[in-house]
């Protein structure tokens, strides 16, 4: 494979895709060695295949907000790969959505999905509502326009969309009501549902959770923990949330959350109150953080900066995608930060990810860090198929062992002279098994 020329070849055909583009050339540089390796791939043509879409739907949603005036947004649904299961990825209802973004997300998700052992393909949706600053009716009527469009291109065997950045449970509640009323079935088409209604334990909080049982088994192959670490958050969302409540019950000490309006350093910890407080923030659909000092006093607010710059022995980005560029990458280098995960899909810049790996650091790529999101998606699908709940014991184990199971892809296919590249064997072992699963179905 002559990945500059692949890479040439994408640019021309998908001009200004930025992010798009870097998750490709991100995998692509780790799996050229591998593939050239097998030169049935590349007479199968299975890269050229694998780095475009098998579809992508666009569609005009038109809602009516509480003044009586129609609206007009745009939608998507990029199916990406099908070839180890149906679709499955998430909706993001933001203004910042895009196709390039929402390509790069689906195209991670393959990878991601891969990881996770569960048969699962790669897609992402969304459209460039942002639901902040909207009244629950409007939320509500437009999360009706938009799966009214939706709705025949998704099912429990075909595609299945969750949530991500703008839509929760209130929102997939919406999307799941109306599908069921559309197709008269009521199925497992959605995850992260509520529990009422098919929905599974530790559904919220897995992303975060299975990023701190992953970063834990990153520590523990150094002959750490996570006991007495300080750790970095950036975000004040679910995953922010999840990771934090896991890694102050694991024994560390959280000192930072951020949002668009800068960051919160707490000397003291963010546990408890403090963690809860973190939905309160959320929920207020301010999108900010700044009232946190108000609520707890001994924490500083700092405005319009990241938490990269503070000293701390884990720096975990759980926001959006590139939040963590080059300058922060050197800052948490010279403060000798341990290790750095990526809870947020591609939360690094690819300058910040050379430098940590040049510098042999302790890191690994949100495809496997975050995949516990996903991976309790899947549970929720089985779940659903089988008609049963499970409790939160039988999921969190669940959760525990395919996490570890990532890691120990990673483990496998990352070894470089006594370092271990996460990048490098998260990619490969996604790669590998997409590859040959599309191998085995022939050229379609």
């Amino acid at each position: 494979m002559n990945t500059q020329r692949v890479l040439a070849d994408l640019e021309a055909r998908h001009p200004g895709e930025m992010e798009f583009l870097q998750a490709v050339r991100e995998v692509l540089m780790s799996v050229e060695d591998v593939y050239n390796q097998h030169p049935e791939f590349e007479k199968n043509k299975i890269i050229e295949r694998m780095v475009e879409p098998d579809r992508i739907f666009t569609f005009r949603v038109v809602w009516e907000d509480d003044r009586g005036d129609l609206q007009v947004n745009r939608g998507y649904r990029v199916q990406f790969n099908n070839a180890i299961g149906p679709y499955k990825g998430g909706l993001r209802f933001h203004a910042s959505v895009n196709l390039s973004i929402l390509k790069f997300l689906g195209f991670e998700q393959i990878f991601k999905n891969a990881l996770t052992t569960l048969p699962m393909g790669g897609a992402k949706g969304g459209s460039d509502f942002s639901p902040r600053g909207k009244s629950p009716a409007e939320i509500r009527r437009f999360c009706h326009a938009f799966m009214l469009e939706l709705w025949r291109n998704i099912g429990p065997d075909m595609d299945v969309p969750a949530g991500d950045i703008g839509v929760g449970g209130r929102e997939i509640g919406y999307l799941y009501g109306m599908y069921k009323k559309l197709t008269r079935e009521h199925t497992g088409t959605l995850t992260g549902k509520g529990l009422e209604y098919g929905g599974s334990i530790l559904r919220p909080e897995a992303t975060g959770f299975g990023a701190l049982y992953f970063v834990n088994q990153m520590l523990q192959d150094r002959d750490m923990d996570m006991a007495g670490k300080t750790v970095a958050i950036s975000g004040f969302g679910n995953v922010a949330w999840g990771a934090a409540t896991k890694a102050t019950q694991m024994g560390a000490k959280v000192v930072t959350i951020s949002g668009p309006d800068g960051y919160i350093y707490d000397p003291e910890g963010i546990s408890g109150e403090k963690i809860d407080y973190m939905l309160e923030l959320r929920s207020s659909g301010d999108d900010i953080v700044a009232p946190y000092v108000d609520k707890f006093p001994g924490a500083v607010f700092y405005a319009n900066k990241k938490p990269w710059e503070q000293k701390v022995d884990i720096a975990l980005p759980c926001a959006t995608q590139n939040e963590l560029g080059a300058d922060d990458a050197r800052m948490l280098i010279e403060n000798g930060t341990k290790c750095i995960a990526e809870v947020s899909n591609m939360g690094c810049t690819e300058e910040a990810t050379t430098l940590f790996l040049q510098n042999k650091m302790l890191f690994a790529p949100g495809k496997a860090v975050n995949a516990g999101g996903v991976a309790t998606s899947g549970l929720e699908m089985s779940q659903n198929a089988m008609h049963i709940s499970w409790g939160a014991d039988e999921v969190d184990q669940r959760l525990h062992h395919i996490m570890r199971s990532i890691h120990e892809q990673c483990i496998t296919y990352g070894q470089e002279d006594g370092y271990i590249n996460y990048v490098k064997g998260a990619n490969i072992a996604g790669f590998m098994k997409v590859a040959h699963a599309m191998m085995n179905q022939g050229p379609i």
